[in-house]
């Protein structure tokens, strides 16, 4: 199920600063938060589309501090259709967990508000204030976890932060790896090299960043590429990470219009304009990385939990077809 619905006023898309950004520059906050857009633009969004708590004047150069909470609004707009179910994995009232459709955003953004995980959990659990405990990409399909109370949540992220949650996500990738077994140790950065703003690149002055891949599978697509059903298992949480760490390592995610055959595809797929060309070296609508597992103390009782989502269907169907 699908929907697009048409707000009559403008959307209010709500930010508060977290602690990491203390002292940064309105505008360079705000292009992290939103990397598609240029300085320029969000120096424009800052001076005619910002809505601040007690009527409170920003600028570009004004210092954010933690717990700064501001909106900027834009022109209502029909928002791309987006799957409106999700299945809960687990729930006890306090940890809900669920398996989260590929295509579905986890938070509003310029082009979703209504269309988000967030805004469906708060209709399905109108008395509980549900909130994500981490990200997953919008095409990423898999396990999501969420607090069902703030100071669940509080607990989960600080459990995500140290380190005390394992996650492990299964990808398909073109190649041929080497072994069974091995890890990519590289560090990743946004360094600007690229089109796409919001392409990781390895990069010595990046962050530390290590994933762990185990080769669960090898087999041939119908067009004769070689295809790898990998676990991944980030040691670290960057943006893109497994995504990035396989481009390194000459295996490209199928799927992938940033991190695949070529980088333009994003660009085209932005703007709406993709080719059948671009679909046919895709091979798939969306990357094929699906977060399989989590192991995670509760966040009340700290009993160990291990959690599954199973490989869904679009990528069940393509590993299938192959040989």
């Amino acid at each position: 199920m699908v929907c697009s619905p048409t707000v009559a006023t403008r959307v209010r898309i709500p930010f508060t600063v977290e602690a990491n950004y203390a002292g940064w520059r309105l505008d360079r906050y705000l292009q992290e938060k939103i990397r598609r857009l240029s300085r320029e633009r969000i120096q424009y969004l800052i001076a005619h589309r910002l809505e601040a708590e007690g009527a409170r004047t920003l600028k570009p150069s004004t210092r954010v501090t933690p717990g700064l909470s501001f909106a900027l609004l834009r022109e209502p707009e029909p928002e791309p259709d987006t799957p409106q179910e999700f299945r809960v994995v687990h729930d006890d009232g306090a940890l809900l967990v669920v398996d989260k459709p590929a295509g579905l955003p986890v938070h509003p953004t310029a082009r979703y508000s209504a269309n988000t995980f967030t805004s469906l959990a708060r209709l399905r659990f109108p008395d509980r204030k549900v909130d994500p405990a981490h990200r997953i990409d919008r095409e990423t399909s898999g396990l999501l976890a969420c607090g069902a109370a703030p100071e669940v949540t509080r607990r989960l992220k600080r459990d995500f932060a140290g380190g005390r949650v394992a996650k492990t996500y299964l990808a398909l990738a073109l190649g041929v790896p080497a072994e069974d077994r091995f890890a990519v140790d590289a560090p990743l950065a946004l360094t600007g090299a690229s089109a796409v703003r919001v392409r990781m690149h390895v990069h010595a002055g990046g962050l530390p960043s290590v994933t762990g891949f185990e080769v669960l599978g090898r087999r041939t697509a119908p067009d004769g590429a070689p295809v790898a059903l990998l676990a991944c298992r980030p040691r670290t949480g960057r943006q893109h990470q497994i995504r990035a760490h396989l481009h390194h390592a000459g295996l490209p995610m199928v799927g992938d219009k940033i991190y695949g055959p070529d980088e333009a595809i994003f660009d085209r797929f932005t703007r709406r304009e993709m080719t059948a060309a671009d679909q046919e070296r895709l091979r798939l609508p969306r990357h094929a990385l699906h977060a399989w597992r989590l192991e995670l103390p509760h966040p009340e009782t700290r009993t160990p939990l291990l959690l599954e989502a199973p490989l869904p269907d679009d990528l069940r169907a393509f590993w299938e077809g192959c040989r």
